[in-house]
């Protein structure tokens, strides 16, 4: 869910103004999943441009504070979200931790990085949303830890149901400082794309994985 129209469409601006969010309906780009998409997003790159990264780090901590109040820690799901969990994190003068995918296989054998106490409040950090699952991987893990996990907050989401069913049915909330919907419509005003591949990328929105 985004909560605000201007932050989103604003969002979706600049994430295309910097090429972290490319749209090239006619060179369809392969996911590893094997699903052909027009739009690749890559939003590690915003951590290359400061005013940027500024904006979001900003963004996502209003939204912490406006949704959840002040929780006891930030957790970023790794990797992409690492970079933008440390700077929320900082901006709330907050613990901050990581969920890697699984947990490592020397050592600790640590999923989770950074230190956490039994029913402390977390609130997920995550860069992007397609299905969820890996996102909602990170959440089984800090529960299985004892957290409280109050919500997610994602820079972007594809929107897809499943990923709104997937959230659904593990009862965690999910908010987005934009989404697909905000950036076409965002693309769509500026004239990023042509008016005659709004319909494609409209559709594939539809059904990505019969897309092509």
């Amino acid at each position: 869910m985004v909560l605000n129209k201007d932050t989103a469409k604003k969002t979706a601006e600049l994430l295309l103004q910097i090429n972290a969010i490319k749209l090239e309906p006619e060179n369809p780009f392969t996911w590893a999943s094997g699903w052909k998409s027009p739009i690749y997003c890559d939003n590690r790159v915003m951590l290359s441009y400061p005013e940027i990264r500024n904006f979001v780090r900003e963004e996502m901590a209003k939204q912490v504070e406006t949704l959840y109040g002040k929780p006891d820690v930030i957790a970023g799901v790794a990797t992409g979200a690492i970079g933008i969990g440390i700077l929320v994190a900082e901006a709330l003068g907050l613990p901050f931790i990581y969920v890697r995918p699984e947990p490592k296989s020397h050592g600790r054998q640590n999923q989770i990085e950074g230190y956490l106490e039994s029913g402390q409040n977390v609130v997920v950090i995550e860069d992007l949303i397609s299905t969820g699952k890996s996102s909602l991987n990170a959440v089984k893990a800090l529960k299985a830890q004892q957290a409280n996990v109050k919500g997610m907050i994602a820079i972007f989401t594809y929107g897809f149901s499943v990923a709104s069913d997937n959230f659904t049915k593990e009862n965690i909330e999910l908010h987005t400082l934009s989404d697909y919907d905000h950036l076409i419509e965002q693309a769509s005003e500026t004239n990023y794309i042509k008016e005659s591949h709004l319909q494609t990328l409209l559709q594939w929105k539809s059904n990505p994985k019969q897309w092509k």
